[in-house]
């Protein structure tokens, strides 16, 4: 570890470096700090960065210490906490940086980067950030669902859009519109392919009849198992906390 004195205060910081990064950067997490620097900065351009970033390291520092300190409970969205996500719960790490706008990154885990300008109580912007984040990837899911089953069974809806639905997991309407509830992100990924399976399956039939499931079976074979699933956790899929 390395240390930078700022004042009377001397901050350690871990020192990375990266051949994929265009900028250095710095991140501040509760007792850490990461320094990421360029694979051809030299000691020097290290240090005349840090010395730019000084004041904003400092304050960003004590900020971090004193909000630590003074809470009294647990925030949903800190360090720590346990974010739903294909039918798993995945470690949530909130990270500040001295970038101008948030970002979210997904290995193994969600990261959210927050940018220098976030206040003392940046819970809603790290939901705000999440819940953009896995409406993404469920649009991503869901269309590359979509296209494979649409694709091996010739089906062809005019439409297929993931959107918040107040009630049920999808539909499919008489114009062959497909829609699915985001909140599906949550659950694992062949419950997933159930709903879309599904909807995709009243494109041939409008009922719940016999060939209706024998249909739904030929799509995804193993959907009694994904169905159980959701009639078990389908409240607590509802209730998620980034509704």
């Amino acid at each position: 570890m390395r240390t930078i004195q700022i004042g009377r205060a001397e901050i350690a910081y871990e020192l990375r470096r990266s051949a994929t990064a265009a900028e250095r950067r710095i991140t501040v997490t509760p007792g850490h700090v990461e320094v990421m620097a360029l694979t051809t900065d030299g000691d020097d351009d290290i240090t005349g960065f840090l010395d730019r970033k000084r004041q904003w390291l400092f304050n960003t520092v004590r900020d971090m210490e004193r909000i630590t300190a003074g809470r009294h409970s647990v925030p949903r969205f800190m360090t720590g906490s346990k974010i739903p996500y294909r039918g798993r719960k995945m470690p949530l790490t909130v990270r500040r940086t001295d970038a101008e706008r948030a970002t979210v990154t997904y290995r193994s885990g969600f990261i959210v980067d927050l940018p220098h300008w976030t206040g003392d109580d940046p819970d809603q912007l790290v939901a705000s950030e999440l819940k953009h984040w896995l409406k993404q990837r469920a649009r991503r899911d869901v269309g590359e669902i979509a296209a494979d089953i649409s694709k091996r069974y010739g089906l062809a809806p005019r439409s297929i859009r993931v959107a918040d639905l107040a009630e049920g997991w999808g539909s499919c309407g008489p114009e062959g519109n497909v829609l699915i509830n985001w909140h599906l992100i949550f659950a694992p990924r062949k419950v997933l392919e159930y709903v879309v399976a599904h909807e995709l399956a009243h494109l041939r039939h409008r009922s719940h009849g016999a060939e209706f499931w024998g249909f739904v079976g030929a799509l995804v074979p193993e959907w009694e198992a994904s169905k159980a699933w959701l009639d078990r956790h389908q409240s607590t899929l509802a209730d998620h906390f980034l509704r």
